[in-house]
């Protein structure tokens, strides 16, 4: 069996106000995960220090991994990564569209590996939406298209997972699960799955969804102490067998 799980880690800044990458390193160490997706990462920033929060996560894990930076301010960078020990190697990655009537919303993009699970390429996905309904929608229909799930490599397993700003019920959902389906509804387990806030977890924002190749055993996002405090979302976790 093999384990992923999603986690936007919030810049390393804790629900105490703490900036502490150590911190989101042990809560994701605890949880064991062979492919780990994060978002909101700083890599160079003032305001972090000035560390390359991918890369000292990843040592820290003992994993490789892959950074795109979704916003780029001189030499500041701040983004999204995949980390794993296992084979893998970067597909692509890109921005996604903004909201034109809204210029300056938080630029967005993605980030695609495929990594070996089972001794199969999975090709693991990457993404974190925006807030602005109609912007989501663009970028759910931009990874629905051509460029990302759309594109003729992107078949066999494909996992694509992250934080979507948007429930279950919204345009961005039913658009995603064209293709793909919902881990959450495939999970045989009942277990928790709300991520934000962190501190008590009601809303459902971060996701996976998965093709028919992926066997879902469980779904969870766990509610600890430690996970309550290392970010302001709480990590979405999904065990699974290749069919």
């Amino acid at each position: 069996m093999a384990r992923i799980l999603t986690y936007n880690v919030h810049r390393c800044v804790g629900t105490d106000r703490r900036l502490d990458v150590g911190r989101v390193a042990e809560v994701i160490a605890a949880l064991a995960p062979d492919i780990v997706a994060l978002q909101e990462l700083d890599v160079g920033r003032a305001r972090t220090g000035g560390v390359d929060q991918a890369h000292e996560i990843a040592r820290r894990l003992d994993m490789s991994f892959h950074f795109h930076p979704a916003l780029k301010v001189e030499e500041e960078l701040y983004g999204d990564a995949i980390l794993t020990r296992l084979p893998e190697r970067k597909i692509r990655t890109g921005p996604l569209p903004g909201y034109r009537p809204a210029p300056r919303l938080e630029p967005r993009g993605a980030l695609w590996a495929e990594v070996e699970v089972e001794g199969r390429p999975v090709q693991i996905l990457n993404t974190h939406l925006g807030l602005v309904p109609r912007e989501q929608q663009l970028q759910a229909e931009a990874l629905a298209g051509t460029e990302w799930l759309a594109h003729p490599d992107c078949t066999g397993p494909v996992i694509l997972l992250g934080d979507f700003n948007a429930t279950a019920a919204s345009v961005v959902h039913r658009t995603l699960t064209r293709t793909l389906r919902p881990a959450r509804a495939l999970s045989p387990q009942r277990s928790p799955t709300a991520t934000f806030p962190s501190r008590l977890p009601v809303l459902r924002i971060d996701h996976l969804f998965v093709s028919d190749e992926i066997r879902v055993e469980d779904v969870f996002a766990p509610y600890q102490p430690l996970t309550r405090a290392a970010s302001d979302h709480l990590p979405l976790v999904m065990d699974f067998h290749l069919r």
